[in-house]
């Protein structure tokens, strides 16, 4: 008797039900203990049993635990559960189940009362309530000193990534076609802000990078549908050079507080950047020559430029020339924009723009920041490496991952400063002012950042 009164107690001891506590009295208990787990594992078969749903839910964490010495031990604790990707197959659920996108939106918390007699090897559930609730909202709102921490950083790192995605598809209005695209979307997500935040422990300027309406997208997706990979061919118009003043440029500029800019527009799902530079640098030469601010077309260039490739790319100097062949620009509002490439239907009655000739401009920065304090805004194009992922600030990629060699996006140069000593070029983008700072983009000055000096070029208007 003695022999089995031992066994007895080291097997007690060993699952944790001997304590110096007095039966009946309540003791927390750590999340992460092994019986914890196997219990809460027990709990979520028994939810998947008797609940209607054909999918298996899945744990996520557990909290609240705590134990009461009784004949045996009672367990009193909460799950909060997801909806998984999985169809149920009898009371087991396969260990690699995926989080559903609908746990984005809504999950189920329940509390369990489990009763486990080690000594008879029996486990009952005493007790189960279940409740649904909007489980994201509340984990954002959680701190450590009022919540059980998870039990492990991969939940920690999940529930997290699944806030944020819920933040950005309502922020950006994302709809996707089913679950499967949405928890793709996710995953791509969640890589993005791995990515977002490499680059901005990389960066050499003040700009933050993280969560843009292009962070559900692959870095092929990106570039297909917004830049333009033929900027970088050699199939290039060769124009005159540029006269470039004499006088050295003053401190900073900026054609915005004079009139010669218009709104930031938004390409679309269209690699068409090149039109919207050439545009934005046309309004501004008639603007300074005919002291008129004209909101001009895009898809005009889209439609009718028979030589550049609408949205699969195009190149400045051969959309100047274009426009010069066909004999101007209507207005944006006789030629409205469209993001997708249809049948010209430019008409020379409309014209409300036109342009003499086009000039490149030399890749000194000073000269540039010369020519465009006294000329105007400038069609240029760069590297857009680091555009996916910026928010604000000035961007600074280092040289070697923000090649001058490859350039990928036009768009139009507007000024020059510093912001604390940090100097800078204002560039006007065009995807929408929902992206960067109200749709411009800061970029360091003086060293050639991504190729902002490569490809500068301008329209002439007599």
């Amino acid at each position: 008797m003695e022999m089995a009164a031992g066994l007895y107690l080291v097997f007690m001891t060993a699952l944790g039900l001997v304590s110096g506590l007095p039966p009946g009295h309540w003791q927390e208990v750590p999340s992460e203990e092994p019986v914890i787990q196997t219990l809460a594992e027990i709990a979520v078969r028994e939810y998947n049993r008797r609940s209607d749903q054909d999918v298996a839910y899945i744990k996520l964490r557990v909290t609240d635990v705590r134990k009461q010495l009784v004949s045996g031990a009672k367990y009193d604790f909460s799950i909060v559960l997801g909806r998984s990707m999985c169809k149920k197959n009898g009371e087991e659920t396969p260990n690699n189940c995926q989080l559903h996108v609908a746990a984005l939106e809504r999950g189920v918390k329940c509390n369990f009362v489990v009763l486990l007699v080690p000594w008879l090897n029996e486990t009952k559930i005493l007790h189960q309530l279940c409740s649904q609730e909007d489980f994201i909202n509340n984990v954002a709102e959680t701190s450590p000193s009022n919540q059980d921490k998870l039990s492990s950083n991969t939940e920690d790192e999940l529930l997290e990534t699944l806030s944020l995605f819920k933040e950005f598809v309502t922020t950006y209005n994302k709809t996707y076609q089913n679950d499967e695209e949405a928890l793709g979307r996710l995953r791509i997500f969640s890589e993005n802000l791995k990515k977002a935040k490499d680059i901005q422990e990389k960066d050499q300027g003040t700009a933050e990078y993280g969560i843009t309406k292009f962070s559900d997208l692959t870095e092929e997706e990106f570039r297909t549908l917004y830049l333009n990979p033929l900027l970088s061919s050699q199939g290039h118009r060769i124009i005159k050079k540029a006269v470039i003043p004499k006088d050295p440029p003053p401190a900073q500029w900026d054609w915005r507080e004079h009139g010669a800019v218009t709104e930031v527009k938004n390409q679309g799902m269209c690699g068409s950047c090149w039109a919207f530079s050439v545009i934005g640098n046309i309004e501004g030469q008639w603007f300074l020559k005919k002291g008129s601010l004209v909101s001009l077309s895009e898809q005009e260039l889209v439609d009718c430029d028979g030589v550049d490739h609408a949205c699969g790319g195009g190149l400045p100097s051969s959309a100047y020339e274009a426009i010069e062949k066909l004999g101007g620009v209507e207005t944006e509002q006789d030629y409205s924009y469209q993001g997708r490439k249809q049948g010209c239907s430019f008409s020379t009655s409309k014209v409300s723009a036109y342009i003499n000739n086009s000039v490149e401009i030399p890749k000194d920065e000073t000269e540039i920041a010369a020519w465009l304090a006294q000329n105007g805004p400038i069609s240029i194009a760069l590297n857009a490496f680091a555009m996916q992922f910026y928010r604000k600030g000035i961007s600074h990629p280092f040289k070697i991952i923000c090649s001058p060699w490859f350039i990928d996006h036009a768009v139009l140069l507007v000024g020059y400063g510093d912001r604390n000593g940090t100097p800078f070029w204002a560039i006007k983008n065009s995807w929408g002012t929902d992206w960067g700072e109200q749709g411009y983009y800061y970029l360091y000055r003086g060293s050639g950042a991504c190729g902002v000096n490569q490809m500068c070029s301008s329209a002439v208007v007599n």
